[in-house]
């Protein structure tokens, strides 16, 4: 599943966030890259932890918890706080291809499985050059190049780049999310039965014995594949 979620952030929410994480302590983006992820990273990291990624990143968790979209698509357990990076182009900053860990660190102990890697865009498309998320999946290569407060959402089992940045300065919000469903197949399903209830239930009425018929098909797949 390649998602991409318009508006998870108001304009003035992206403005708010710039302001609190373009003051933060910025440090090398390789601090949180795996061995082999550490080689093709080359970009900037608001520190991990810091005043401004805890604040920046409380306000992106609000709005994923109020995006009806994002609930239905991720069915999210848990979620990395978010972090922050920038691509400068001064710095010819970019990211090779790589695939995410299957496993990342919680703040106060833990792992979480990382089923779901998102992107919030918090530059404008045509505040910078170059810059795509670059991600393959079996149907081909898809560059992303969303506008500020958009988020994509993508298999974080999918290889995946960032393009070199050649004007301007890039930044954004990523994290990981492990999902009560682990497969992505599953998930999509479940998603395009969402949607098709809500669609039939805006047209017929919730009450509809066809609309509570699939609610309950629903709900039984996902009690079938659902790891709460």
């Amino acid at each position: 599943m390649l998602l991409a979620i318009p508006a998870l952030l108001t304009p003035a929410q992206v403005a708010d966030l710039r302001a609190v994480v373009e003051a933060g302590e910025w440090r090398d983006g390789r601090m949180t890259a795996g061995v082999q992820s550490a080689l093709a990273k080359n970009n900037l990291q608001l520190a991990n932890g810091s005043a401004a990624a805890l604040t920046a990143g409380g306000t992106i968790l609000e709005a994923l918890a109020a995006n009806a979209l994002f609930q239905s698509a991720a069915l999210p357990r848990r979620i990395v706080p978010p972090l922050f990076n920038r691509y400068d182009s001064s710095s010819q900053h970019h990211f090779g291809e790589h695939v995410d860990n299957a496993l990342r660190p919680l703040p106060g102990g833990g792992r979480i499985r990382t089923d779901l890697s998102a992107t919030v865009f918090l530059s404008g498309a045509g505040d910078y050059d170059g810059g795509e998320l670059v991600i393959e999946d079996s149907y081909g290569s898809h560059s992303v190049k969303l506008e500020a407060g958009d988020m994509i959402l993508y298999p974080s089992t999918s290889l995946h780049r960032v393009e070199p940045v050649t004007r301007g300065s890039r930044l954004a919000s990523f994290f990981w999310i492990e999902s009560m469903v682990r497969e992505d197949s599953q998930r999509t399903l479940l998603l395009d039965m969402d949607a098709a209830i809500r669609t039939l239930a805006s047209e017929v009425g919730d009450g509809h014995r066809a609309v509570v018929s699939l609610t309950g098909t629903y709900h039984n797949l996902l009690r079938r594949w659902a790891d709460a």
